[in-house]
């Protein structure tokens, strides 16, 4: 079976959507999953022993409504449904209780439930808490969208929480920051791998080694719901989502590595099908987010749009499942005569391949047109700015050990200065050192290249001030967004990831080489305005009527039990409205 279909997709929401249960306002009677047309009452629930193991969540914001969550944890070996209350404050101490509320949930759901809390005020704070058989869950706080009139928005952008790879520092700092409007994850918020397999080395000494029942590769529905359950039990994870709403997007460690629509670098022979390992990877997501399922009365899927009044609209993107043809790899066009880059340049830049589909392109194509916000944001995985960089420099990152690394890199910087500088000296070979480049990551736009230039040549003909959040590489970067001539037409943020290791781990740079090789990247990259490539944070990004700033922060450790900022290297960089201004400006 190839692929997923609509119904697919429906039937894994579908399974989700029975956990979600509509509030309107203060209730006195018990609801089952949803509206119930029984003409005879519920019998009385059965009362279990139950925790709240799990926390609380909220996501999805709109004006008038916000999706909570939680999950009942079980505590004896009855198989009968779990009674669970909701309650929706606008206080604090739950004094002005504005919804309450029953239900129930089941192992069908793996005892998940998330409520949808309408007939809210836009722009306003709420406290939400859920209750069963006399145990009372944390106690979380959730904020609508404003509708308008709005001075400013702030956004926490995180990606990549590897559990076995660290402590989630990352995720306790953000839950500090002040005046968020929401949270916004950009996918890999769990890993599929087992204990022995990535970034796991390290896991028995800080007591972050995968519990024994859940240790292998997540492969069946059981394998990811306990997956979520292990990562959702770690307090600031918790305590991020107590915070503020989440709105989030998967990216392939949610499935298995490098994911595309059909297939997986990381699904194998043995595995079983793929279409399979895929819905079962979708349902735990849908039920263990704070996320709306789809509607089965509307073709959108997980790519959806929020609005803050008429400051920014928030456009999330599925970069990873729906659409995205198969990743190009560089074995495919190496030979006995050498690399075929004829061949290579012609299919990373065939407008036939796609990285979001031809549904959701139309789609953002349509948002992007007609939404009237002074920020275009788009929410999405991987990096969309170009990372040309040369060959000969790729093939010694990967290779440290075979040749004198400082030498080559000062040599590729010399040379590029002085090609900026116009130096009639320069040979032919010099020149063919720095030009001859190859894009850094396959996996990113770079590998579709054509249906970045659709995107970023429509934002420049509809003039749109065009901000791109990314995540995925583990690494902080951002680079300014031009069009193929040269036309400045937004910026990309890309965050650090929470703890999976970045390019001083998988290109082996050695650590006294960290700064020079970010000098190297960035000097080499002409789009590329900075990199940290070594540290595990976090990104604020905070819009205004004229400009859109980044901050980057960084935590000193995730290997030790305590942390702290790493102040020395938080970044700040700025663009402003406007086709002139439509760059990255250092801040700090």
């Amino acid at each position: 079976m190839k692929g997923m279909s609509r119904r697919d997709f429906l039937r894994v929401s579908g399974l989700a959507l029975g956990g979600v249960v509509v509030s309107t306002g203060l209730q006195g009677c018990l609801s089952g999953s949803g509206s119930s047309n029984r003409s005879e009452p519920e019998p009385a629930p059965v009362l279990r022993q139950v925790a709240f193991q799990h926390g609380v969540a909220s996501g999805d914001p709109l004006a008038d409504r916000v999706i909570i969550w939680t999950r009942v944890t079980p505590l004896d070996e009855q198989t009968a449904d779990i009674a669970v209350q909701w309650e929706v404050a606008a206080d604090a101490g739950f004094t002005e209780l504005l919804h309450s509320g029953n239900a129930r949930t089941s192992a069908d759901r793996d005892y998940t439930l998330k409520v949808d809390v309408q007939n809210l005020e836009p722009g306003k704070r709420y406290h939400y808490r859920f209750v069963s058989n006399s145990v009372t869950s944390p106690a979380g706080s959730m904020k609508t969208l404003p509708s308008a009139g709005i001075e400013q928005v702030r956004f926490a952008v995180l990606s990549c929480s590897n559990y076995p790879a660290g402590y989630f520092h990352v995720y306790a700092a953000a839950a500090k920051e002040a005046d968020l409007d929401a949270v916004v994850h950009l996918g890999d918020y769990i890993y599929e791998y087992s204990m022995g397999g990535y970034a796991t080395e390290d896991a028995e000494a800080m007591g972050r080694a995968l519990p024994v029942d859940n240790d292998v590769e997540t492969l069946a529905l059981a394998d990811y719901r306990k997956r979520y359950a292990l990562y959702r039990t770690d307090s600031d994870l918790q305590t991020l989502h107590a915070a503020a709403p989440m709105i989030a997007v998967w990216d392939d460690h949610e499935i298995t590595n490098d994911t595309w629509r059909d297939g997986a670098e990381n699904h194998n022979e043995g595995e079983g099908e793929f279409t399979e390992r895929k819905l079962a990877a979708l349902q735990a997501y849908f039920e263990w987010m704070p996320i709306r399922p789809a509607d089965p009365n509307d073709e959108l899927t997980i790519y959806r749009s929020f609005d803050f009044g008429d400051l920014v609209s928030l456009h999330m993107l599925d970069t990873r499942v729906i659409g995205r043809d198969e990743q190009l790899s560089y074995g495919t066009y190496t030979t006995e005569s050498g690399f075929d880059a004829q061949a290579f340049a012609a299919d990373a830049s065939d407008s036939s391949r796609t990285l979001l589909g031809q549904t959701q392109m139309d789609w953002l194509q349509a948002r992007l047109a007609n939404s009237t916000a002074t920020w275009q944001v788009l929410g999405q995985q991987v990096l969309m700015g170009r990372m040309m960089l040369p060959a000969e420099l790729l093939t010694a990152l990967g290779n440290p050990s075979g040749g004198d690394l400082l030498t080559q890199f000062s040599e590729l910087v010399q040379i590029k200065l002085r090609m900026q500088m116009n130096d009639p000296t320069l040979t032919a070979a010099e020149i063919a050192r720095v030009e001859t480049v190859i894009p850094y990551n396959l996996d990113a736009w770079d590998g579709y290249a054509y249906e970045r230039e659709v995107i970023l040549g429509l934002s420049r003909s509809l003039d749109k001030n065009l901000v791109v959040l990314a995540g995925d590489t583990h690494n902080a970067w951002a680079s300014d967004l031009e069009t193929l001539d040269g036309s400045a037409v937004g910026v990309e943020f890309a965050t650090a990831s929470v703890t999976s290791p970045g390019l001083e781990s998988y290109l082996a740079v050695p650590p006294d080489m960290i700064g020079q090789t970010e000098q190297v990247i960035t000097t080499l990259v002409d789009p590329l305005r900075y990199l940290n490539a070594s540290q595990r944070g976090y990104l604020i990004v905070t819009f205004n009527d004229e400009q859109a700033r980044a901050d980057w922060r960084f935590v000193d450790t995730v290997k030790q039990r305590s942390h702290s900022i790493d102040a020395a290297r938080s970044k700040t960089l700025t663009t402003f409205i406007g086709s002139a201004n439509r760059r990255l400006v250092a801040s700090s």
